[in-house]
């Protein structure tokens, strides 16, 4: 992508749009998202997220240095790293209460075996344990412990991809081609507890933040190559939409998500190429200035993230899609999916006035100091 410095209305967009989607794709009645990248692609939401992160850091990892030096910059991702490591324990917490919830009222016994309620309930103290070491990771809370891993590396990869991206880019997907034998080093219970293997995914945060700190002109996109790039693209992207709808119509290896499969990097790179090629030409800030709530959705990702979880475990089991049938069981789970986008814009708009607010009153209380120590000041001289 080829953005501005700063805040990018874009991102933020494009980031809100993943959040949603993210919680629709882990309803498991939902129709819009049959719909969605994962239909008729090699890869999904789960990539955009990882990469959309990636950019999103080494933007604001730059903000930061140009105010408060590298050692600012550090320590407000170490403060991230704890933000983040704060928000997988409270996603844990809600997911073994929303279990308890389920077995209590004897329902959706799909979903409850999932969040991992009967191992708490054999050996609570072993499971907290477990969580807090990442050994255990709890449904939907698991890509969490990578960000919190992602956030400490930030103030080594950004100096660093900045001076070397080349040698920062190779590394990185060197990594990447190992990760299948570096799994057993993540302090998982087993390998394949994490389903999201940071070995392996740190690739799609390494091209993110690499994008942000080297992005493609706009004149390159336009250029012979470019636009031969753009139309290799389509037909890569073509090409997999092809074999998904008509080839690969049941669910793939879990293994080629765990460790980010050659498929599902390909993929990846041929739709964010065309993506960037809708941010050049105005298209996605165009959405963006008519759909500002996505935007908000956007710019409180990690809240929205948490409650994301929460919102589509409770919608799948308000409209669990074995209880219902035929056009009334179409129609309650369109209603789910509305419930579900209305939830998220409602938390978001609600965090970012409460967090206004705290920040005004914040800055009420500075100003108000401020002039008390001046008046002390000056009835001291």
């Amino acid at each position: 992508m080829n953005l501005p410095a700063g805040r990018s209305i874009d991102v933020d967009f494009l980031r809100g749009l993943v959040l949603i989607v993210i919680a629709l794709d882990h309803t498991t009645g939902s129709v819009l998202s049959r719909l969605m990248l994962h239909s008729y692609a090699f890869c999904d939401s789960a990539e955009v997220f990882v990469f959309l992160g990636g950019y999103a850091s080494a933007a604001a990892y730059t903000a930061v240095l140009a105010r408060g030096g590298p050692s600012g910059a550090t320590r407000r991702f170490l403060r991230r790293s704890l933000e983040i490591y704060r928000a997988y324990l409270f996603t844990a917490l809600l997911m073994l209460l929303a279990g308890g919830m389920l077995a209590l009222l004897n329902t959706n016994k799909a979903m409850l075996d999932m969040v991992d309620w009967h191992q708490f309930v054999q050996s609570p103290f072993h499971e907290l344990v477990g969580i807090a070491l990442f050994r255990h990771q709890p449904y939907l809370s698991s890509v969490l412990p990578m960000y919190v891993v992602f956030a400490l590396c930030v103030p080594s990869l950004i100096p660093f991809s900045t001076r070397m991206p080349a040698i920062a880019l190779a590394g990185s997907a060197l990594v990447w081609v190992l990760a299948p034998w570096l799994a057993p080093l993540v302090p998982v219970a087993h390998a394949g507890d994490w389903a999201f293997n940071p070995f392996a995914w740190q690739l799609m945060f390494v091209l993110g933040a690499l994008c942000r700190l080297h992005p493609v002109t706009e004149a390159f996109q336009v250029s012979t190559l470019g636009r031969k790039l753009t139309h290799l693209a389509v037909a890569v992207a073509l090409a997999m939409a092809l074999a998904k709808l008509f080839f690969f119509v049941n669910p793939l290896p879990g293994e080629m998500k765990e460790n980010l499969s050659i498929v599902r990097v390909v993929s990846f790179i041929a739709i964010a190429w065309l993506g960037a090629q809708a941010v050049r030409v105005g298209a996605v800030r165009w959405l963006a200035q008519r759909l500002p709530s996505i935007v908000t959705v956007g710019r409180t990702g990690l809240v929205c993230f948490v409650a994301g979880t929460v919102v589509s475990l409770a919608v799948d089991t308000l409209t669990f899609h074995g209880q219902i049938h035929g056009a009334r069981g179409l129609m309650v789970s369109l209603a789910g999916d509305g419930a579900t986008i209305v939830a998220l814009i409602g938390i978001a708009t609600l965090w970012q006035r409460l967090d206004a607010r705290a920040k005004t009153e914040r800055m009420t209380v500075q100003a108000r100091e401020f002039v008390r120590m001046q008046f002390v000041r000056m009835t001291r001289n």
